[in-house]
């Protein structure tokens, strides 16, 4: 029979509640709001902590020759609390933000150089989801890790080199089933629903009176524009085209794989795969929301002074939230989509595929 484990040796309070440490005491003078910065920073660690256990698990998952349709299920719980987690990152910044820009002028100078920018674990989340290097803004010209301790750097550029979250459920999209069916050709019946659904809409143009003549060209002009868009789903150089210039990223397969599980979600089949992308979608918000929020409490906090890692502070971190985000190619699906009448009918031996039966 094991010893009565006790509640604070179970969580080692003795030693987590004797890790903050005022550097501003160590100065002679403690001051009070150092505190409040000091747990919420490391609040933030803990749930970076977790974010990675459980993105670690699901890149465990995805890495397998095939996704099983139970783990699918695993996948989905998981990433919908690490959305969750992220709620309460986004709430943090309020109760960080009790704290008066005159209050972190009292202890801020005993930080130099010490950064947020420095937190390694959370790079590690954001290599792990699949931002780029070719993503990140330099910090003062240098690349992301250069203030890095060796040990942080070589842990953080490890990661770098691993098969991210973007990349395993590319290949996950990839190997999407009903793409490819016997004779029907789902993209050429796709194209004309594509073409009809313009050209409906042109002729409403054409026909309004109320617009003016200038008006009804760059509104027709634009139609155009919609049509070469549309083209990058059917021509796969089209699509190479807009990966080149950095408009997609995800394969010509893998996003062709998306907008159909988007187009049929109400498939039974496919209702968990669209439930994933979402999560996605939700978590790649979620972590420009944080980043957008972070911005505008440095602003409000030191204004446009540098901030104590030596980037440009706010505007720094605003420029940063723009650029980060990863799974952008499920936004941009939004904009291939036609209204549920005008999808190409499915053929039955689709349907069916994509039903679950149960043989009592």
């Amino acid at each position: 029979m094991t010893a009565p484990l006790y509640y604070a040796d179970y969580l080692r309070l003795d030693t987590l509640l004797d890790t903050q440490h005022l550097e501003s005491a160590r100065h002679g003078t403690p001051v009070h709001d150092e505190m409040l910065f000091i747990v919420v920073h490391q609040a933030y660690e803990l749930w970076f902590k977790q974010v990675i256990w459980e993105l670690d698990s699901i890149l465990e998952l995805f890495s397998k020759p095939t996704l099983d349709e139970r783990d699918t299920r695993t996948v989905i719980n998981r990433l919908r609390r690490i959305a969750e987690i992220q709620t309460i990152l986004i709430d943090q910044v309020a109760v960080l933000e009790t704290m008066t820009p005159l209050d972190f002028l009292d202890f801020r100078d005993y930080l130099f150089p010490a950064s947020g920018f420095q937190s390694a674990q959370f790079r590690i989340v954001e290599n792990k989801l699949g931002l780029r290097r070719s993503d990140r803004l330099k910090l003062a010209g240098a690349v992301y890790t250069e203030r890095f301790s060796d040990e942080d750097r070589s842990a953080v550029e490890t990661v770098e080199q691993e098969p991210s979250l973007f990349e395993l459920v590319e290949g996950w999209l990839e190997r999407t089933p009903f793409l490819d069916q016997g004779d029907f050709d789902f993209w050429s019946s796709y194209r004309e629903a594509v073409h009809r659904r313009i050209a409906a809409d042109r002729e409403v143009v054409r026909a309004n009176p109320l617009l003016t003549e200038t008006e009804r060209e760059a509104q027709l002009e634009d139609f155009e524009s919609v049509i070469r868009q549309y083209e990058a789903i059917f021509d796969s150089e089209r699509h190479r085209l807009e990966v080149d210039s950095g408009r997609l990223r995800m394969s010509h397969r893998a996003f062709q794989a998306a907008l159909f599980i988007t187009l049929y979600r109400d498939e039974p089949a496919l209702q968990e795969p669209f439930h994933l992308l979402e999560l996605l979608m939700d978590i790649d918000e979620g972590f420009t929301t944080w980043r957008y929020r972070h911005a505008q409490m440095a602003l409000r906090m030191i204004g446009r002074r540098i901030g104590t890692g030596g980037s440009a502070g706010a505007k720094y971190l605003e420029r940063s939230a723009e650029r980060s985000r990863i799974f952008g190619d499920l936004y941009n699906l939004s904009t291939f989509l036609v209204p549920r009448a005008d999808r190409p009918e499915l053929p039955e031996s689709i349907v069916e595929s994509m039903r679950f039966r149960y043989q009592g």
